[in-house]
């Protein structure tokens, strides 16, 4: 098990699909492609009853192109400062939860922003899950056919510790969405448990 407050790593069964309590902050969820950020998401958001938004979808809609072509069609580091705008402008709105791409966390003003306005969730994946998610998938341009594992690997070493600095870590597996969903719920009560000592958060979850 992690050792971070609010991490979870072994499987849940949950007693009760009820959430009783509403999060203080906007959740965002992090991690690389293949985590699960958006199935996950729209889920979580779901069991909250709070808007979902996708943050590579919102910057696509800003730009009018798709984020392959946003550098090339404005220059150099306009899809950084892009995804930095619209996460900013997202956790000024209500509480929701928000996926991120797999990059944002790994952006320092776009990660010192997420950690001061909202609870960061990452969704941690070992190489195997990662792997039977995205090989073959034609929506991952990152990825180089047969190369899948060197590029994820190299990411994961580059990146994992970055993402160590979220508020809550949620170990992802190979199981039915909802299970994961409530361990991240599970995680969630209790990291505003220990930073919200004062917040009522649990009826039944």
């Amino acid at each position: 098990m992690e050792s971070k407050s609010g991490s979870s790593d072994t499987p849940f069964r949950p007693t009760s699909p009820a959430v009783g309590f509403m999060p203080p902050q906007p959740v965002v969820l992090i991690g690389l492609m293949g985590c699960g950020k958006t199935s996950i998401g729209k889920r979580l958001a779901k069991r909250f009853d709070l808007p979902f938004c996708d943050s590579d979808q919102e910057v696509e809609e800003a730009a009018g192109c798709s984020i392959n072509d946003i550098d090339s069609v404005f220059g150099e580091g306009a899809f950084q400062s892009g995804e930095y705008k619209v996460i900013s402008r997202l956790l000024a709105q209500q509480v929701q939860v928000i996926a991120t791409g797999c990059f944002s966390f790994t952006y320092e003003v776009t990660r010192k922003l997420i950690k001061e306005k909202s609870i960061s969730v990452w969704l941690k994946a070992d190489i195997k899950t990662l792997l039977e998610r995205v090989t073959g998938r034609k929506d991952r341009p990152l990825l180089e056919a047969g190369k899948e594992d060197e590029a994820l690997l190299k990411m994961m070493e580059d990146y994992y510790s970055l993402f160590s600095e979220s508020d809550v870590c949620v170990q992802t597996y190979d199981e039915p969405a909802n299970i994961t969903v409530d361990r991240v719920i599970i995680a969630i009560s209790q990291f505003i448990n220990s930073k919200y000592p004062d917040y009522h958060v649990l009826k039944s979850v």
